[in-house]
């Protein structure tokens, strides 16, 4: 079967299955959002979902959050992970929106990659999910299954969402990826996952992963 066909009716079926999608994160605007992605790296959405109310308790405004002290941040954001170089961009990044962009969050690609803390999926995820501009964040899942699907080579998440943009029709990206996302979590896990029961996996997946399940 040609990759594209494969793609095709892997979209199919997620759209049967997931044909609407939350975002997973809580926010209210662009600013929330870029904070609460920041904090999921290395972190489960449910968690930074248990954080962000405190955060915001002090605070939802970048004008605001840049005053805040650096430690009071850390302290909050702690169960998220990663809490000192967290809550030092934070503070950072706020200040910057502040100072340079009127305290609104830049609709722009440069720019958001180079707010401290900001790399290139979470600015894809704001420019997705806060401004509608077409993008296809990576993540873990996203990764995990675009290879087990055998629709990229799993080297790493570049050229993963080369492949995949390649593939799938720009105007599905923004919703595509978090139908993947959702997949994963509840059919197509890292550990514990039987490939044969798979909805998509048992169909499209790799023949040689399949193949050492069989075993």
């Amino acid at each position: 079967m040609l990759k594209a066909e494969k793609a095709a009716n892997i979209h199919r079926i997620l759209d049967e299955l997931y044909p609407t999608v939350p975002i997973p994160l809580d926010h209210t605007d662009p600013y929330t959002l870029l904070v609460a992605v920041l904090l999921s790296a290395q972190c489960t959405d449910v968690r930074v979902n248990q954080v962000t109310p405190h955060l915001w308790a002090l605070t939802d405004k970048p004008e605001e959050m840049m005053h805040i002290d650096v430690d009071e941040i850390r302290e909050i954001i702690r169960p998220c992970g990663l809490s000192p170089r967290k809550s030092k961009a934070i503070k950072e990044l706020s200040r910057i929106i502040t100072e340079d962009y009127g305290g609104v969050v830049p609709q722009d690609w440069k720019a958001l990659e180079a707010l401290p803390g900001v790399g290139h999926k979470t600015a894809a995820v704001v420019m997705s999910q806060a401004f509608g501009v077409p993008a296809f964040p990576v993540d873990t899942h996203i990764h995990r299954l675009a290879y087990r699907w055998g629709l990229s080579t799993g080297k790493n998440v570049e050229k993963t969402e080369k492949d995949l943009k390649r593939l799938f029709p720009e105007e599905s990206w923004n919703k595509l990826h978090l139908q993947i996302i959702f997949f994963g979590r509840e059919y197509c896990p890292a550990r514990g996952h039987k490939m044969l029961e798979c909805p998509i996996c048992s169909i499209y997946g790799r023949k040689s992963l399949l193949r050492k399940e069989e075993r």
